[in-house]
């Protein structure tokens, strides 16, 4: 997660800073190498570029290892513009919070789809909330299953197993509870470690994070053969945004600018999130039958559809990706269902 080609983002910074009321713009990134990760290295390079895109003032870059760290400094203003998990920019908007909905979208295609919506003018009203605005949002991969087992092929297979569970995500918790597995809290500061030291069995993570977090360690037991492994089927698309205090934007048209720059800029995610499924070894990818991939979407669909009635997911946004499933998917059982 935190090698997202997070330079296209930043590129699109350009089109807004220039203008910025304060002396520099102070933009807080989460990186949890930092200093020394690719997050941060990439805002650097890209910084340096800063004046072909209009840039004019100073840009204050500043790195954390800790995602709660930043959120507490954005929503202190001690940061004009933030770098997050659309997990943790949730509570600056629910809707594009709730892109990341278990079993919502199934491919890049779907997602694509959904963040061209996203970044189109007619939608522009909901990516403010209060004083909080979604200048972009960038792609970092579909979350799989990582287990320390190669017999936990499926959901249900983890009951029992030791669950990784980061502290905000209510759906993943609501899913161990029906397969009854034990979840456990962890943040992604420390998740790596419990996994490769077999403190939980099972984590929900993109292919990003295998070789940075050097996950092969958990599945490979003390003879160096794979035990564990990634079950090959999509359980979320994980995202990141750049949220940014409204206050700080001259004019609504500035944000819709850079939102579309954004947008057009997504190649480079994508490609990063397609190198980094491929450099995982053949040896560690486990196949899910179709009978258990049609029983796992079921029972994603039945916990978001408690989430949107215990209001965390957002209902419109829950519409949108129910649009999106069955406008690639027309044939899918739940197009003709109601409750979503």
């Amino acid at each position: 997660m935190k090698k997202i080609a997070i330079a296209a983002l930043l590129a699109g910074i350009g089109l807004q800073v220039a203008h910025a009321a304060d002396d520099k713009v102070t933009i807080c990134i989460f990186d949890p190498s930092g200093q020394h990760g690719y997050a941060y290295g990439y805002a650097k390079d890209y910084m340096v570029q800063a004046p072909r895109f209009g840039v004019i003032k100073p840009i204050d870059l500043k790195v954390y290892t800790n995602e709660e760290a930043v959120v507490t400094d954005f929503k202190a203003g001690r940061c004009d513009a933030a770098i997050m998990s659309s997990l943790r920019a949730r509570e600056f908007n629910s809707y594009t919070g709730s892109l990341d909905a278990v079993g919502g979208l199934q491919n890049i295609k779907d997602l694509n789809m959904a963040l061209q919506v996203l970044s189109s003018k007619s939608l522009a009203p909901k990516m403010v909330q209060g004083d909080y605005e979604i200048l972009g949002i960038i792609p970092i991969g579909a979350a799989y299953m990582m287990v320390d087992d190669r017999r936990i092929n499926t959901f249900s297979k983890g009951a029992g197993k030791k669950v990784a569970i980061l502290n905000l995500e209510k759906s993943a918790n609501k899913l161990a509870q029906k397969i009854g597995a034990i979840p456990v809290r962890v943040d992604l500061n420390t998740v790596a470690d419990q996994f490769n030291n077999h403190k939980i069995d099972v984590l929900a993570a993109p292919a990003v994070a295998f070789r940075p977090f050097e996950l092969a360690k958990g599945m490979t037991g003390p003879d160096g053969s794979v035990k564990g492994g990634v079950v090959r089927f999509p359980l979320a698309q994980i995202t990141a945004s750049f949220v940014v205090r409204k206050s700080k934007l001259p004019s609504p048209d500035v944000s819709q600018k850079i939102r579309e720059y954004i947008f057009s800029q997504l190649g480079t995610a994508y490609k990063f999130i397609d190198n980094a499924e491929k450099d995982i070894d053949d040896k560690y990818w486990i196949n899910m039958s179709p009978a258990d991939q049609q029983n796992t979407q079921t029972l994603m669909r039945t916990t978001r559809v408690e989430m949107i009635k215990d209001g965390i997911y957002d209902k419109d946004m829950m519409h949108l990706l129910k649009k999106i499933r069955c406008k690639t998917n027309p044939n899918n059982p739940e197009c003709n269902s109601n409750d979503e």
